[in-house]
């Protein structure tokens, strides 16, 4: 199935980048009839109708199946499971299906935990590069009462040019017409955008700086052309110390 986000990274590949299609197909692994589908066409997503929508097996026991990995890893090497045993404890737990898909996933775990060494969000950009968006609350005086509302800022890292407009509340329509008009009064979007697991914009938190975006905000960004980035949770350079501070 053709994702949101391979979508968005083929529209990044071919119209910011300037990537000829065998590239992107050798890169993304893809097919030149999915690139020219993508290029030639504007849309952010391809929907499919299926009669009946197939549920993973390990999807019901991916929970338990986190839980046994993240004990497992935290015994010594001696004491340590095999992924055999793992699979046979998940199967005594109502588990379904085969061996190899546990096999796979675990690895992936894996991969993903060894990720976070070395990660990091960078305190120099290049013009045009990157912008960070958050929200704050303030407390206004309105026809004489007093309320909070949000308040959306995006700012340039590189020339920190900050961009604020107020809403009354933070959902995500809003976050689209901040981005909006953010964009209009910047005359133009950066690559990379860095946001601080809103959750509009982000579904799940996994390990390191991986995140499942939801649908609609993978759409705004794919639109934009731009490649949201996320701060990694308590961190001090993953948030505010990766937001140029104003001279």
């Amino acid at each position: 199935m053709l994702t949101v986000e391979t979508i968005a990274k083929i529209r990044r590949a071919y119209l910011h980048d300037g990537k000829a299609i065998k590239e992107i197909c050798r890169e993304l692994r893809v097919s030149r009839k999915v690139v020219r589908k993508v290029v030639r066409s504007a849309a952010t997503e391809f929907r499919y109708r299926r009669e009946a929508q197939p549920l993973p097996r390990i999807g019901p026991c991916q929970e338990e199946l986190d839980r046994l990995l993240e004990a497992n890893e935290a015994k010594s090497a001696r004491e340590r499971l095999t992924l055999i045993r793992i699979f046979e404890t998940l199967r005594e737990g109502g588990y379904g299906g085969g061996y190899d898909a546990v096999r796979r996933y675990a690895r992936g775990w894996q991969r993903d935990r060894a990720s976070v060494s070395g990660a990091f969000v960078p305190l120099t950009f290049a013009p045009g590069e990157a912008y960070q968006f958050d929200w704050s609350h303030e407390v206004v005086v309105l026809d004489g009462a007093t309320v909070t509302v949000k308040v959306a800022h995006m700012r340039l890292c590189h020339s920190r040019m900050p961009f604020v407009r107020a809403y009354p509340r933070e959902t995500q329509e809003m976050v689209f017409d901040a981005h909006d008009r953010a964009f209009a009064f910047f005359k133009g979007a950066c690559t990379r955008g860095i946001y601080d697991n809103m959750k509009t914009a982000v579904d799940a938190i996994f390990v390191g700086k991986k995140r499942q975006y939801n649908r609609r905000f993978l759409q705004m960004c794919s639109h934009y052309l731009v490649e949201p980035v996320a701060c990694t949770p308590a961190s001090g350079w993953g948030s505010g110390e990766a937001w140029p501070k104003a001279a």
